[in-house]
C-alpha cells in the first residue's frame, strides 16, 4: 500500500513539474481586479470629458462638441485615456506576475512565457492595425467592439500556455465584442463590461482558486 502511494506521489510530482515547465502559472488574480478597476475608471473619464450620461448613446459622435478644435481635443483626450489604461494595466499585470513567480519559485521569464507573449501579440497586433483602419475610414463606433473581439482572440490563442480560465475569459470577451457590434451606440459601456467587470470577476476567481 505504501509503495503504491509513493508511486502516486511521484506521478503527481512529475505531472506538476511538467505543468510548471509547459505553462505560465504566474498570472495574478489581484492584477485582474486592478486592471478591471482601471478600465472602468478610463471609461468614466471618457464619459465625463464628453459630458455624457450613461443613458446617452452615440458617444463616438461627440454630440457636445461644436467645432474642429473641440473634436481634435476630444480625440487627443480619448487616445491619452486609452494609452493610460493600457500602460497602467500592463504595469499592474507585469508587477503582480513577477511577484507571483518569485513567491512560487518559478522563473520570471522562460520559453513558455515567450510563447505566451508571442501567441497573444499576434491577434493583438492585427487588432491594433484593424482599429487604425477603422479610424482611417471613420468607423469610430466599431473600434470598441473590435478591441474586445481581438483581445478575446488573443486570450484564446495564448491560453494553451497558461491556466484554462484564460480561454473561457477569451471566449466571453469575443461574445461581448460581437454583441457590442450590434449596439454600437453603447460600445464604451460594453468596453467597460468586457475589460472592467469581466476582468474583476476573472481576477476574483483566479485569486480564490490559485492564490489564496
Amino acid at each position: 500500500m505504501d509503495k503504491k502511494q509513493d508511486q502516486l506521489a511521484e506521478l503527481r510530482e512529475i505531472r506538476n513539474l511538467m505543468e510548471r515547465s509547459s505553462r505560465f502559472l504566474s498570472l495574478s488574480g489581484i492584477a485582474g481586479i486592478i486592471v478591471g478597476v482601471i478600465a472602468i475608471a478610463g471609461v468614466a473619464a471618457a464619459y465625463t470629458f464628453l459630458g455624457l450620461g450613461l443613458n446617452e448613446p452615440g458617444y463616438y459622435q461627440f454630440p457636445a462638441l461644436q467645432n474642429v478644435a473641440e473634436v481634435t481635443e476630444a480625440y487627443t483626450f480619448l487616445f491619452a485615456d486609452f494609452m493610460a489604461v493600457l500602460i497602467l494595466s500592463l504595469i499592474s499585470g507585469i508587477y503582480f506576475a513577477v511577484r507571483n513567480a518569485k513567491k512560487q519559485g518559478l522563473p520570471v521569464w522562460n520559453t513558455t512565457a515567450s510563447r505566451l507573449l508571442i501567441n497573444m501579440m499576434i491577434p493583438l497586433a492585427a487588432g491594433g492595425i484593424y482599429c487604425l483602419i477603422l479610424f482611417y475610414h471613420g468607423h469610430l463606433a466599431l473600434i470598441a467592439p473590435a478591441t474586445l473581439i481581438f483581445y478575446g482572440l488573443a486570450l484564446i490563442n495564448a491560453s494553451k500556455y497558461t491556466i484554462n480560465d484564460i480561454r473561457y475569459l477569451g471566449i466571453i470577451e469575443v461574445a461581448v465584442g460581437l454583441i457590442a457590434s450590434l449596439f454600437i451606440d453603447y460600445g464604451l459601456l460594453f468596453w467597460a463590461f468586457g475589460f472592467g467587470i469581466l476582468h474583476m470577476v476573472y481576477g476574483i476567481k483566479i485569486y480564490f482558486k490559485h492564490e489564496r
